[in-house]
């Protein structure tokens, strides 16, 4: 019987790889890496009215729910409830003082944004769907590690704060930290690569000792016997 092949590749595909799409992430501008639509405007305060505007619902929304003690049900059933009482009085007092009905838009959803919605959900599950298949099927142990250590730090940041507090620190985030990093983006980069100067030498440490003795494609050797 043929013994399985070890890995012997070295560490340094794996380093060039992440300093060469750092390089291509660094030459581009921030926009252009947020992707360059209306989302990066609000992100960069370049639609400053639209930033301000998601900001404060986002901390009026948390202020009502963590601090003030009300229930997603409760707040939006009163606020639908305020919504129709209004519009009704509203529709009523125009049919009698002759005065038009509501501005109201279409009430429906279009075809082509749901569409685009599904698109959007399909690609990120294929992308969920290959990783799993990649770990399963072809033993990339490094993709094992990193999935199972990104993993691990979120079930242990959720463990610290719950769920729409956790969604609150992630808008506050997004609304700030890109800015800052444009800013300081020299600095930042500067910081970033002495960081990953460390983590490539722990790697490497990593890669040698542990890494390099595993069998690997296991799967492919037993299959083939």
């Amino acid at each position: 019987m043929r013994e399985p092949d070890l890995d012997t590749s070295s560490s340094s595909d794996h380093e060039d790889s992440f300093e060469e799409s750092h390089q291509s992430l660094c030459r581009k501008p921030v926009h252009q890496i947020l992707g360059g639509g209306a989302v990066s405007d609000v992100l960069q305060w370049r639609r400053p009215k639209v930033g301000g505007f998601v900001l404060v619902c986002a901390s009026a929304t948390w202020f009502l729910f963590e601090r003030a003690g009300y229930s997603i049900l409760s707040v939006f059933a009163n606020a639908m409830m305020l919504l129709v009482v209004i519009l009704f009085f509203w529709a009523k007092s125009a049919a009698l003082l002759n005065r038009p009905l509501p501005p109201l838009p279409d009430l429906e959803v279009s075809e082509h944004f749901v569409g685009e919605v599904a698109d959007v959900a399909c690609v990120w599950i294929n992308r969920v769907l290959a990783v799993a298949q990649e770990i399963t099927f072809s033993g990339n142990v490094v993709l094992f590690l990193k999935v199972a250590l990104g993993l691990w730090f979120v079930s242990y940041v959720g463990s610290l704060f719950n769920f729409l507090t956790l969604v609150y620190i992630g808008v506050v985030f997004s609304l700030t930290v890109p800015v800052f990093y444009e800013k300081y983006r020299s600095h930042v980069d500067e910081k970033l690569c002495l960081m990953q100067k460390v983590v490539s030498a722990q790697y490497r440490k990593i890669d040698e000792n542990i890494l390099r003795k595993m069998p690997k494609r296991i799967y492919k050797e037993k299959k083939t016997q």
